[in-house]
């Protein structure tokens, strides 16, 4: 029964939907338990194998004792009870047993976060099996090698850590414990993410459910599928993951398990509630709570549905639930995973003003002042934190500055004394809204940048760890980017200038803050940046970062061998994007041509008229954006300023921040590319016509090799990609950005090519070719309906390609007006007399179709758009 536990934690882990991405353990050292507790699974039954010599059953029994205690979460009580056991098998001199002690108590250090005495404890362990060879220490080393492993990742060993997981492995194989085997699979597959090797950990994750698959019904396969379940979860893989989730669920319900049942709904509801699909997310937590054998379980399933329903503003509802979660609070048994149930659901609560009245408040300081008591008794400082941050926080509500103030500073300490940086970053930001509300903005200001710096070192750890990042990032980690640009564009007093130390940071953050986001969308850290300048890139550009706020539209400008200049427009965050919908909504062809230069006119005067005596004055020729939010989805070159539209008067470029640049200069000298299209309807999607003749008269222009309709299918595609190393990369068919990976495609011929496989058909293509791809081009793409941060997707397959630069649409448009854009376009491109820069080609392209009184409206021309490199 070595898989067990797995599923008892990787739940703890999932279980927490809206707040646990600060309140659950998933970074760093402290992301690691559950393979943590998988590693004490995986040794649970060793006892009963090792054979010689006897047991001694007061021995035996406290190892039982400690394993109770671990399962609980008193941790400390568990450390206590395994010290004895390794004292009392030295006194019998049964080193097997005692090195199978050591090891369970590192796995107790490792929880409580002691890891000094962890690695303490394991390398004893490994020393009394050192030089021994019998089928009995082979049993005990495996797990053994298991703990290392888990230990490893934890300190960020993650290359070590996965040839420690290998190895035992090895040794699971040599003894045929197929269970074992299983376990260190998981874990290697959680090494690869941290890695980054997101296509070799999902080949063992398929292995892994291959294996299970093959096995008879029974509880080791129902959750060995729950613990597989959840891993693919936390990779994104969220349709494998229901479906293995389900056949989960089937078993348990075959067998009775309701313990099963419960923790595998609430993954269920989990990846309902990410997938957007609220009443099947509450269904599956209702039922959660119903099937619960235990207390516990069943209020960390309401306290899931609570957070939801509080999301939906759905207050009768709500209120129903609260009232069965306070009735149980009180009956709980102090323990690391009940303080954590009491911690996330007063944050969840405190969410909630309509249900916050002033006796609940009261209520919820005792309950939380509680648990600082409980977690004091525990010696679980980890816990501690969190009850006391928390608390600080429900003060901070009340504007009780001082207190609040106090008992933040005292959770920040103890964070940092167990070198917690998850936990740390949460009290440094409310440290900084503290101290922002006392009017002390310099330490505010320096508080919210130790909140942003520790952000960034843990910036492996921000994604691919759990998928409820994903929806919890806008809650838990943007706002304290943003918070700290706020702080830095905001004067002293009304007559000082914001200095240029305070430009510089904030322009930095802005640019951090845009890495971030598209982490978050891959779920990966692994995009290089460098920071740049526009004076090393482009004497000609200008640099105009523009980000919203909650009361202001803020822009800095940024020309080269100047200061940088800053400007606001002083309006709600609300009346910023209900102007940005209107005229998005207004680029319709069937809107009135008034009311959209009447808004366009309107958004050039935030983020273009208060700097244009200084772009004239710096004979500014491009016009390079780092966008925020909606603006991202709109065309800056359709902005009027009563006049004339601004790609009349500037080449314009979109970046999500200059360090993500490569300024390499496009060579115009026999330029090549691959052509590939789909003019024929597919898959559900339209035909378009003009494809057939866009990519001929593209190929009139340039060198090309093209793939048409049945042509371009992925195997013939990637076969010419490492072919035919060609600079260029031209894609004429349906696709979709959008701020969910998986809703970002391409479409071959009956086959959608989602953004992370076409970024690693590019890739292997890069490895074989030491020719760079200078331009990918998305012809026929537009932003996903309904989705204002649909240009991740577009920002994301931009950086993610290699590509150099990218034009993609922003929104689909006539494929005749496509076609005779591209082909000025690439004509422009290849017009031997001069160097033409991307930037120009593209600009004059778009003047090509304004003059032509078939496309002469921005709906034809505005969707074009150039992300990256302009030269």
């Amino acid at each position: 029964m070595r898989l067990l536990l797995i599923k008892n934690t990787a739940q703890f882990l999932m279980m927490r939907a809206k707040r646990c991405f600060a309140y659950i353990i998933n970074f760093k050292k402290s992301q690691y338990l559950w393979v943590a507790v998988l590693t004490l699974f995986l040794v649970t039954g060793i006892h009963s194998a090792v054979g010689q010599p006897p047991v001694i059953p007061i021995a035996q029994h406290l190892l039982e004792e400690g394993r109770q205690f671990y399962r609980d979460g008193q941790f400390n009580q568990a450390i206590e009870i395994w010290k004895q056991a390794a004292e009392t098998y030295q006194q019998q001199g049964d080193p097997l047993r005692q090195a199978l002690s050591l090891n369970y108590l590192s796995l107790a250090y490792q929880a409580t976060g002691q890891w000094n005495n962890a690695q303490t404890a394991i390398n004893q362990s490994l020393e009394l099996l050192k030089n021994r060879s019998t089928q009995e220490t082979i049993s005990i080393r495996a797990p053994v090698l298991n703990t290392l492993g888990s230990l490893q990742l934890a300190q960020g060993e993650t290359e070590n850590a996965l040839a420690t997981w290998q190895e035992a492995e090895s040794l699971y194989t040599q003894l045929g414990d197929q269970e074992g085997r299983i376990g260190t699979q998981i874990n290697q597959a959680q090494a690869l993410q941290q890695l980054g090797l997101y296509r070799r950990s999902q080949q063992i994750l398929t292995r892994v459910a291959q294996t299970l698959q093959s096995q008879p019904d029974s509880s080791l396969k129902a959750s060995g599928l729950q613990s597989l379940g959840v891993a693919l979860s936390s990779i994104g893989d969220l349709k494998n993951a229901q479906e293995i989730l389900q056949e989960s669920l089937a078993i348990s319900q075959k067998l009775a398990d309701k313990n099963s049942q419960s923790t595998t709904l609430l993954s269920l509801g989990n990846i309902m509630r990410l997938e957007d699909k609220h009443s099947q997310a509450l269904k599956y937590y209702q039922q959660a709570a119903d099937m619960a054998p235990d207390t516990l379980l069943q209020l960390e399933a309401q306290i899931n549905q609570l957070s939801l329903l509080i999301k939906l503003q759905q207050w009768e509802n709500a209120t129903i639930v609260l009232s069965q979660i306070e009735s149980r609070v009180p009956t709980l048994t102090p323990s690391r995973r009940s303080i954590y149930a009491i911690v996330n659901f007063a944050s969840n609560l405190m969410e909630a003003s309509p249900l916050l009245t002033d006796t609940r408040s009261r209520q919820l300081a005792s309950l939380l002042a509680s648990s600082v008591q409980a977690a004091k008794t525990l010696f679980d400082l980890r816990s501690q934190a969190y009850a006391l941050g928390t608390l600080g926080r429900l003060y901070e509500l009340k504007q009780q500055w001082r207190e609040a103030q106090d008992l933040t500073e005292q959770a920040r300490q103890l964070a940092l004394a167990i070198n917690a940086d998850d936990i740390i970053y949460q009290w440094q930001w409310q440290l900084a809204r503290l101290l922002e509300a006392q009017g002390n903005y310099p330490q505010a200001i320096a508080a919210n940048t130790a909140a942003v710096d520790t952000l960034q070192s843990l910036r492996k750890d921000l994604v691919a760890i759990n998928p409820d990042v994903q929806f919890s990032f806008r809650e838990s980690v943007e706002p304290v980017y943003r918070d700290l640009i706020r702080l830095l564009l905001t004067p002293l007093t009304p007559s000082t200038p914001i200095s240029q130390p305070h430009l510089q940071q904030a322009r930095q953050v802005l640019e951090s803050l845009q890495l971030a986001e598209l982490e978050n969308f891959f779920r990966e850290a692994c995009i290089t940046a460098q920071p740049k300048q526009i004076d090393q890139i482009d004497q000609t550009a200008a640099v105009i970062y523009a980000i919203i706020l909650k009361d202001r539209l803020a822009v800095i400008l940024s020309l080269p061998g100047q200061p940088l200049s800053y400007y606001e427009t002083r309006i709600s965050q609300e009346e910023i994007e209900n102007t940005l919908d209107l005229l998005f909504q207004s680029f319709n062809p069937a809107y009135s041509n008034q009311i959209r230069l009447q808004l366009s006119q309107q958004v050039y005067n935030w983020l273009i008229h208060p700097a244009q005596e200084k772009l004239t004055a710096a004979k500014v020729e491009t016009l390079v954006f780092v966008l925020d939010g909606f603006l991202r989805n709109l065309p800056m070159s359709a902005l009027y300023d009563g006049q004339n539209y601004l790609i009349e008067k500037y080449k314009i470029a979109l970046t999500p921040g200059l360090q993500l640049l490569d300024p390499q200069a496009l060579s115009t000298k026999n330029i090549k590319a691959i052509l590939a299209g789909v003019s024929e309807k597919n898959e559900g999607f339209s035909a378009l016509p003009a494809v057939e003749t866009e990519l001929a008269d593209i190929s009139r222009e340039i060198i090309a090799t093209k793939l048409l309709n049945q042509d371009f299918t992925r195997s013939r595609f990637t076969k010419q990609l490492e072919q035919t190393p060609f600079p260029i990369i031209h894609l004429a068919t349906h696709g979709q950005f959008s701020s969910d990976p998986e809703e970002t495609f391409i479409l071959a011929w009956q086959d959608p090519i989602k953004v992370k496989d076409l970024q690693n058909l590019l890739r292997i293509r890069q490895q074989q070719n030491p020719i760079p791809i200078e331009l990918l081009v998305l012809s026929a793409c537009q932003t996903a309906s309904g989705d204002k941060r649909a240009t991740l997707g577009l920002a994301g397959m931009a950086v993610r390609s290699g590509a150099r630069s990218t034009v993609a649409t922003l929104w689909s448009v006539r494929d005749e007006s496509t076609a005779q854009l591209m082909t000025e376009f690439y004509r422009s491109l290849s017009e031997q007399n001069r160097q033409t820069s991307k930037a120009a080609a593209l600009r004059l392209a778009q003047l090509n179709l304004i003059n032509s009184p078939q496309f002469e409206h921005p709906f034809y021309w505005a969707p074009f758009v150039l992300v990256g490199n302009w030269l």
